[in-house]
């Protein structure tokens, strides 16, 4: 490309491809569980929904805190991916007082190094715990030319 020529258009731009599981809760909206597109998994915020009963999960935050990461899990393997591939996750808590019980749990299932980046934010109504993350996807296989 020399100076001042427009650059040329992707013929082909990457795709995009929908990630849906019956082991994470059914989306309630027109948004999809993830998206995969250009090798990263962007995945929907989750909730302590048990995804067999469409209910909030009993209890404390603790419990709260594993059926979150179990639903986000979920929809990671269903992506082709892992909670041990995820780079950023962003936390939100309607309490700031239970971040020490959140993060106990949360260390025992993001035990990979580096660990994920993540925000934690104290959000004034909704449910106790939410979470989004990115996370890269495996790529295919590149054909050498």
């Amino acid at each position: 490309r020399t100076l001042g020529t427009p650059s040329r258009r992707m013929k082909h731009p990457p795709s995009r491809r929908e990630v849906r599981t019956h082991a994470a809760p059914e989306p309630v909206g027109p948004y999809s569980q993830a998206v995969v597109h250009a090798g990263v998994v962007y995945a929907s915020g989750q909730i302590a929904l048990d995804p067999a009963s469409g209910r909030l999960v009993d209890g404390e935050i603790e419990a709260q805190t594993e059926r979150v990461i179990a639903n986000l899990s979920a929809v990671l393997e269903a992506a082709g991916s892992s909670l041990e591939r995820v780079v950023r996750t962003t936390v939100y808590l309607t309490d700031l007082s239970l971040f020490p019980q959140v993060n106990a749990v949360y260390a025992e299932h993001f035990r990979g190094q580096p660990a994920p980046a993540r925000a934690t934010v104290q959000v004034a109504a909704g449910a106790s715990w939410e979470e989004d993350n990115q996370t890269p996807a495996p790529l295919p296989p590149v054909n050498p030319r």
